[in-house]
């Protein structure tokens, strides 16, 4: 295949850099392996007890905080036994900067994707419009046949496999989805040749003159 050869969705940049180039790119294209298994692993037990196990919030926060309150209490009486350092709770919590930089994080996305639909909406690309409404009508559609936590851990599961995998199988992709595109066209153009052209067309109506 050839270095020229076109990217999908007509992109010019690394996959990196519009993925945005930060700490979430790094975890969507697996570059932070334990970060990354973690996160999956955490999405998908999330997802057995919600909706597998049918566990509702409340009860599994109880349930918990049981089994960390009954694991810090025989860790402390049993460390002077077994001669152990006794747990230090405080330092096992997050600190205040941590969720700083998560809650500033969060923001900064918030506001990205924010402005990215501002713009969509302003109607410069029509084309781009139309596809974002179809885009987010076919989610809604998605969405009212599923469940919510069915939904996230889908969109989720995605997020965290298809983006590696392309940027794994990156010329591969591309190369189908040029070849997939090419052949929509050639369909496109022998419907309109074949079929629509042919389509009768009463006379076009002269515009009055004032």
């Amino acid at each position: 295949m050839s270095s020229g050869q076109k990217k999908l969705f007509g992109r010019e940049r690394p996959l990196r850099d519009v993925l945005g180039g930060g700490k979430v790119a790094d975890i969507v294209l697996w570059r932070d392996k334990r970060l990354s298994a973690a996160i999956l692993i955490a999405v998908t037990v999330a997802w057995l007890l919600f909706e597998v196990m049918e566990y509702n919030l409340l009860p599994l926060l109880c349930h918990i905080s049981i089994a960390a309150m009954l694991l810090v209490f025989i860790w402390s009486n049993g460390a002077a036994l077994l001669d152990l350092t006794p747990p230090k709770i405080p330092e096992l919590i997050l600190s205040e900067q941590a969720f700083r930089k998560g809650a500033l994080l969060f923001h900064s996305y918030l506001n990205h994707s924010l402005s990215i639909l501002h713009g969509i909406a302003g109607g410069n690309d029509l084309r781009l419009f139309l596809l974002t409404l179809v885009s987010l009508w076919i989610v809604s559609a998605i969405g009212s046949c599923c469940s919510s936590i069915n939904l996230l851990f889908f969109v989720l599961l995605c997020a965290l496999t298809l983006p590696a995998l392309y940027e794994r199988y990156e010329r591969e992709v591309d190369h189908a989805a040029a070849m997939g595109i090419d052949g929509l066209q050639q369909l496109f153009k022998k419907v309109n040749s074949k079929v629509l052209e042919k389509i009768p067309r009463g006379p076009a109506k002269a515009k009055k003159s004032n």
